[in-house]
Parts: structure tokens; C-alpha cells; sequence
């Protein structure tokens, strides 16, 4: 399939997730996600650049030193990329809360984001 859309869920997990520096987080928000996009998680949809960083914020304070880590490869089809994911200890391998993120991109960018957590926090 395409490179761009691993390279979209990687950034989606890595570089804004994970990122705590805000200007590398705002840059990679930038280039990965439509102006408009939208994340649906359990809180609630979450709609444009702003409000995905701010949320995204929140959610590295609540996490404190927990980092994500993929779970496995990115699986695509034409527009949609998935990406299984874990929260860890730094240097641990053993998941605190898992999920996944489905992505359906159009013209390059995210343009949706669903969040489904399938392991809660222990």
C-alpha cells in the first residue's frame, strides 16, 4: 500500500502523542492531520489542530513518564491506516494500557482518528 499512511500513524503515535517539546508536537499536529480533523475517543470528538493539542497535553500529564509504543505493524487499505499501540514504562516492555487507532486519511493528511482502548489502566 502507501508509505504515507504508515508515516501518518507512526507520526500520530510518535511525534504528537509522545512528543512533550510543544513546538515539535504543534509542527508534527501541522503536517499529519487536516485543519479540521476530528478524534473520536471515549471522552469525547475532539475537533481541529487546538483542541487536539491541548487534549493531547492532558493526557501526557495524566500519563506522567508512561510512553507509547506500537504494537505491531501498520495495517492499511485504501484511505484508512491502523495502528495497535501499548503504554510502557521508559526502558519497559510490559503494557500498562493498550489500544488501537484507526485513521482515515485523505489528500496526504488525517482527516478522522478513532481511539479505542482494549486493555484499561491496571
Amino acid at each position: 500500500m502507501t508509505d504515507t499512511i504508515t508515516r501518518l500513524m507512526e507520526a500520530n503515535l510518535i511525534e504528537v502523542f509522545n512528543q512533550r517539546d510543544t513546538e515539535l508536537r504543534q509542527a508534527a499536529i501541522s503536517r499529519t492531520y487536516a485543519p479540521d480533523v476530528r478524534w473520536t475517543e471515549d471522552d469525547g470528538v475532539t475537533v481541529g489542530h487546538a483542541e487536539l493539542d491541548a487534549k493531547a497535553v492532558d493526557l501526557q500529564q495524566k500519563l506522567g513518564d508512561l510512553q507509547f509504543v506500537a504494537a505491531g505493524p501498520v495495517y492499511q487499505t485504501r484511505g484508512l491506516g491502523y495502528l495497535a499501540w501499548h503504554l510502557v514504562e521508559p526502558g519497559g516492555d510490559t503494557p500498562r494500557v493498550s489500544g488501537f487507532d484507526i485513521a482515515i486519511v485523505r489528500n496526504d493528511v488525517i482527516v478522522d482518528l478513532y481511539t479505542v482502548i482494549t486493555q484499561q489502566p491496571s
